[in-house]
């Protein structure tokens, strides 16, 4: 597969990072000298120094044979003319970065795919999207959601109250008549690889297990675990940009009261005007004073969405030692987000992860309809769609030649989530969600080819 990218930047280079890993064939283009010459020296892709939206740079390119062209530069307006002149240059796909939500609530009034876009995608849309997500289960670290909730990934560190722990998965699965959630993936405190569990696999104290969930799977979750999801009422956002902003305006829709701090006089004063029924502070969020003054300490989910990572960290631990039960951060240095667990916050978002992830669907092989990575984790989860040609195809689940280093989480068929046993049959039009470790991807796409 051949693949362009518009966009050196942060964006940009960790898509051609991560699709570099996948043998295919990339293209890096930007007018940042220094940012392509790190590319090109630390990456096996090809850079072209110009212009993305200058047609003499896109053919150069070689546009006209590619499969899939990628606008992340730092201008939407770009991204939205690279995609557009690509495609009429013979592009087969074309994915546009944006920043303006309203083009992604209004895209079938627009109607984008007349100019030439297939998709767009906004980071701060997904990280608010990602946020809300966290809210709504807030005994959990980790959260994805399939088909509108019908499947739900769900992540928790297992601690001594949780019944399980030091039972066998097949043990586990017995204490339930009725089993509404499987185990996908375990990370053990001390072990670099990520286990994907059989029925003989331990549960142990300390592990971070991913489980995937159907209707009613969160509560017996919480049940076996020892874990409360109780309900977050009073939320303080720190940092009113477009995530907080956005994230803000979705949340004051259900039955959240919210309070935003933002540093920024002037904007400030633009979103007491946008968010009438937020309140919004003028302050530094860093000032632990400023915190103590707005009753931190009754506040039960703290959001740090600053544009600044190690604030966004930073605000939180004090957010948390005040007694805030979820602490959420924006992080933008990928080496901050392999550490959330271990420095004390609930969850950290990354923009760059989100973009990528909803990228990378049309990467993969088989009608991949969702996809991410897991945090902390070498594995990545996918809801594959099973065409009837394909080799998974009215087969049981026993009788797959699965690879060991994946797991089938649970199926969805006519918009009901399922969790899926040995004996259970597989479909055409079933939408399979599916934990794979790197090994064992090539092999699981072939079976939904």
């Amino acid at each position: 597969m051949k693949i362009i990218i518009a966009g050196a930047g942060e964006v940009g280079f960790h898509l051609a990072k991560r699709l570099s890993y996948e043998s295919l064939e990339i293209t890096l283009i930007d007018v940042d000298k220094t940012c392509l010459s790190y590319a090109e020296t630390h990456l096996d892709i090809k850079v072209i120094r110009g212009d993305a939206t200058s047609i003499a740079i896109l053919k150069e390119a070689l546009v006209s044979q590619t499969d899939l062209v990628i606008g992340v530069t730092a201008s939407e307006t770009a991204n939205i003319t690279v995609c557009a002149i690509a495609k009429q240059l013979g592009a087969k796909r074309t994915i546009a970065r944006i920043s303006n939500t309203e083009f992604i609530d209004n895209q079938e009034l627009v109607g984008f795919t007349k100019f030439g876009i297939d998709e767009l995608i906004s980071p701060e849309a997904l990280a608010a999207t990602e946020i809300e997500l966290l809210l709504d289960q807030s005994a959990f670290d980790d959260t994805f959601s399939f088909e509108d909730g019908a499947l739900t990934m769900l992540g928790l560190n297992l601690s001594r109250a949780a019944i399980f722990v030091g039972k066998s998965v097949k043990e586990a699965a017995e204490l339930l008549p009725e089993i509404h959630f499987v185990p996908i993936a375990i990370q053990r405190f001390g072990m670099p690889n990520t286990i994907i569990p059989r029925g003989d696999t331990l549960f142990k104290e300390g592990d971070h297990v991913i489980f995937i969930t159907s209707k009613g799977g969160d509560e017996e979750l919480c049940k076996l675990t020892g874990k409360t999801n109780t309900e977050l009422n009073d939320l303080m956002i720190l940092g009113g940009g477009r995530i907080g902003s956005k994230t803000a305006r979705d949340l004051m829709d259900k039955r959240f009261n919210i309070k935003i701090i933002e540093r920024n006089k002037e904007r400030a004063l633009e979103l007491a005007d946008e968010l009438p029924n937020a309140l919004i502070i003028h302050g530094d969020g860093r000032n632990v004073e400023l915190l103590a003054e707005e009753n931190i300490e009754s506040i039960d989910a703290f959001i740090a969405v600053t544009g600044n990572s190690e604030t966004n960290i930073m605000s939180c631990l004090v957010a948390k030692s005040k007694g805030v039960r979820k602490t959420i951060a924006l992080v933008e240095n990928m080496d901050y987000f392999e550490l959330s667990q271990s420095i004390g916050i609930d969850a950290l978002i990354n923009k760059k992860l989100l973009a990528a992830n909803t990228i990378f669907r049309h990467i993969r092989k088989g009608e991949v309809l969702a996809i991410t990575k897991l945090s902390n984790m070498n594995a990545e989860l996918l809801e594959f769609m099973v065409r009837s040609g394909s080799k998974i195809a009215n087969k049981r689940i026993k009788d797959l030649n699965f690879p060991i280093s994946a797991i089938i989480g649970g199926v969805i068929r006519n918009g009901q989530g399922l969790i899926a046993l040995g004996d259970f049959v597989i479909q055409p039009n079933d939408k399979i969600v599916v934990c794979c470790l790197p090994q064992a991807l090539k092999k699981v796409e072939e079976l939904f080819h």
